[in-house]
């Protein structure tokens, strides 16, 4: 069947929306539709006729809607696939097909609308300043990791002093906003740590020299930026019974702390060895976060792009899609749960921009990942389990495992050219603001 359509695809709304014209005759879609009912009358099987003798009118009434629409939609795909490939289109998303209403008596037309991948011409790098954050693992940042690793196994014990910071507490508490009880402002054997910030400083600090068994009644304001509204910058009074006060005790770091941590002999030697070898890695993955996002800045204000709506929506449909799935593994209730498409449009936008300037930056010059980064990075990750080998080999099995692995190869390609071409400054910086650790 014959198409015609527009020679070129005009411009619309926006810099990346195109329009094109598409012509279908209607007598040769009336002659397809024809062909499609003679073969589904071949094969219809209907009571009272034999297969392939249901006459021609019956076979239409029930399938001649379908079989126009049917046709249509492809002769309307062809026609669209053909006009952007002589065009050199590349079309983003689907293209919203309308019928026009021209008046013909010999065809039927339509526009189709639709947006196309933007032009990404890569911008000069030269004079861009990136600051590569610098960090040698050594003795110090051990020794921090492990007094981490034993507040973790921390326990407490029950003493007969007043409270201190550092000690959980036992309470029984209860709020009263001008002598009334407020919502959330009560509780029975309440725990918390002191220091912690679980609570409001004012009201931990009015715990903090508080012996067991010992009752008090304070006042306090709430912050303006407190997240209750009806609290928000309002005068309390709190009555409090001290119940127990316990204070941390960090295990030693000895055998049975080492077998802890999984080594099973109980060396502290090769306790210490295993700490390192894991802390280099994490360090070096935060470092290498770290310079990553500048470049991917530093790209996307060197270039910067109008993107397809199409993609944009798309991806945050994919953002939405996660965090839904991030929750539920949280054990929320999602379907209780708002979730709105601008909260992620933003990052959206981004992710779609880098992309494409990545995309185009990798074409240029040529750095798909090769097989031996893929390798040493799917065995670099296999070091954190108890079977390196085994794993390795477990990626391996199916060539979507390491889908991963060669994304991350590509944008390390990525970041190494962007180095190659700005000035990097080394910056040290400090173990615990890279660890996200609190003062």
């Amino acid at each position: 069947m014959e198409t015609n359509a527009a020679n070129t695809a005009a411009p619309v709304a926006s810099a990346l929306e195109r329009r094109l014209d598409l012509s279908v005759p209607i007598a040769e879609l009336e002659q397809e539709v024809d062909r499609r009912l003679l073969r589904l009358g071949k094969n219809m099987k209907l009571p009272g006729f034999r297969p392939g003798k249901v006459p021609a009118s019956i076979v239409r009434q029930q399938y001649g809607h379908q079989a126009r629409l049917d046709a249509l939609q492809e002769a309307l795909g062809r026609l669209f696939g053909e006009a952007v490939s002589a065009q050199k289109l590349r079309v983003a998303g689907t293209p919203k097909i309308e019928a026009n209403n021209s008046g013909s008596t010999t065809h039927m037309d339509f526009s189709a609308t639709f947006e196309v991948y933007p032009e990404v011409t890569l911008s000069d790098l030269a004079g861009v300043e990136v600051e590569r954050p610098v960090l040698e693992v050594g003795v110090e940042e051990i020794d921090s990791t492990l007094e981490i690793l034993r507040k973790q196994r921390v326990r407490y014990e029950p003493v007969d002093r007043a409270a201190a910071l550092a000690d959980r507490v036992t309470i029984d508490f209860l709020g009263k906003k001008d002598g009334e009880p407020f919502a959330g402002g009560q509780g029975k054997d309440y725990r918390f740590v002191l220091g912690e910030g679980k609570m409001l400083s004012d009201f931990e600090n009015a715990v903090i020299g508080t012996r067991a068994g010992e009752a008090k009644s304070f006042d306090m304001t709430f912050p303006d930026e407190y997240f209750s509204k009806d609290l928000a910058g309002q005068s309390v009074t709190f009555d409090i019974v001290l119940k127990e006060v316990c204070e941390p005790v960090l295990p030693e770091l000895d055998g049975d702390f080492a077998r802890a941590l999984g080594v099973e002999n109980g060396d502290l030697t090769q306790m210490r060895a295993e700490i390192e070898a894991n802390l280099r890695r994490e360090v070096k993955k935060r470092l290498q976060g770290r310079i990553t996002a500048q470049v991917m800045d530093v790209l996307l204000q060197a270039n910067p792009l109008h993107v397809p709506e199409a993609l944009v929506q798309r991806e945050v449909e994919r953002l939405m899609q996660a965090a839904r799935q991030d929750m539920e593994q949280r054990g929320m209730q999602v379907k209780d749960l708002p979730m709105r498409p601008e909260w992620f449009t933003d990052q959206a936008r981004r992710r779609v921009s880098i992309g494409l300037i990545l995309s185009e930056i990798v074409r240029v010059n040529d750095l798909q990942a090769q097989p031996a980064q893929v390798k040493e990075l799917v065995e670099e990750a296999a070091q954190s389990y108890d079977n390196p080998p085994e794993v390795v080999r477990w990626y391996y099995a199916k060539a979507e495992r390491l889908n991963d692995f060669e994304g991350a190869a590509i944008e390390a390609n990525v970041v190494e050219w962007v180095l190659q071409r700005v000035t990097v400054r080394d910056k040290p910086v400090a173990f615990a603001e890279l660890m996200g650790q609190q003062a």
